[in-house]
């Protein structure tokens, strides 16, 4: 196929295009500023410009059979809903209207797990669960749901298209540019000690989200979300840490931190806000990190037909990517 892809410069967006390549699906590429795709060789082509231009959007999807969005704000400092809704909200309903347009029926738009509610270990949640507190007041998930929203809606009035919404767990591995989830992992790397809270994430490695994402465009149901998470990635951050201390060859002490403390450098962060000084520490994020993350991903197994790469893998190939671009 010709697939327009959006948030290409991103950690997923790196992984789906090199999957899309070594597929041999021809890409187009729409990014704000041209030389942040790090992928070398040929099967794609970039076109500068902002997604959130109709005009630019519809030139880019031109002759394309397909669209795979991956683009996101994901800013953690961020302290206003209004500032996430352009991307996560109002450019899934862009692309619906730009492949009404060209006639374009497929689709598959990439959101987030945590629009779905976390579970627990003996009941992990699937994709009816609805979201849950500390997330259904995060900005980001409640900007996403609004986004996934809109392409559930479509499916239903389109029961001709395809398309698919891929709810992915906390992505590790390799094309981290910025780094954006891996700065979890650059936290502790290499430490004496490491600090963590008692909560944890639903891990996966990014390389088997960007697999179903592909794999979305001819598989799946048209209005359907699937979670795209590792079945033995739910681990505390903590067991993160003790991981990627062994299986990067190194000794460290964890030290766990109490609600406590982190309800209170969270009501610090609140404060801060409100002086206007931006930070990532707030209530709601702090929050976030105080539970554990339980996902069912047997639907998007079935469906998708992914691989579960071993976490351990993913912070292996998040580290040497890191370190052989430090060289660069």
């Amino acid at each position: 196929m010709k697939v327009l892809l959006l948030g290409a410069t991103g950690l997923l967006g790196h992984n789906v295009l090199s999957r899309l390549v070594a597929e041999e699906h021809s890409v187009v590429a729409l990014v704000r500023r041209s030389g942040g795709i790090r992928l070398h060789g040929g099967g794609w082509q970039e076109i500068v410009g902002s997604p959130l231009d109709y005009e630019t959007l519809c030139r880019a999807a031109e002759e394309c059979d397909a669209v795979i969005n991956c683009a996101g704000i994901t800013d953690m400092s961020i302290g206003k809903l209004e500032d996430y809704l352009p991307v996560n909200r109002d450019l899934p309903r862009m692309v619906v209207r730009v492949m009404e347009e060209h006639g374009i029926r497929r689709l598959v738009h990439v959101s987030t797990a945590n629009t779905i509610g976390y579970g627990s270990a003996g009941n992990p949640a699937n994709e009816t669960m609805p979201m849950q507190e500390p997330f259904s007041s995060s900005h980001y998930a409640l900007s996403k749901s609004m986004g996934e929203q809109a392409v559930i809606e479509t499916a239903r009035c389109h029961p001709d298209w395809h398309a698919v919404v891929i709810n992915p767990g906390y992505m590790l591995g390799a094309w981290d540019v910025k780094p954006s989830s891996g700065r979890m992992l650059q936290l502790a790397y290499n430490k004496s000690v490491a600090f963590a809270p008692k909560g944890g994430k639903a891990f996966v490695a990014v390389q088997d989200v960007a697999e179903a994402a592909v794999n979305a465009l001819t598989k799946g149901e048209n209005g359907e979300k699937y979670i795209a998470t590792n079945s033995k990635g739910c681990l505390s951050i903590s067991e993160l840490y003790r991981l990627q201390a062994r299986v990067m060859g190194y000794r460290q002490k964890i030290v766990t931190l109490p609600d406590w403390i982190l309800a209170i450098a969270g009501r610090v962060g609140d404060t801060l806000r409100c002086l206007g000084i931006r930070t990532e520490v707030s209530t709601h994020n702090v929050r976030q990190l105080m539970v554990m993350e339980y996902y069912d991903n047997s639907h998007g197994i079935m469906d998708l037909c992914y691989h579960e790469t071993p976490i351990s893998e993913a912070i292996v190939q998040f580290n040497r990517w890191i370190e052989e671009n430090k060289q660069k």
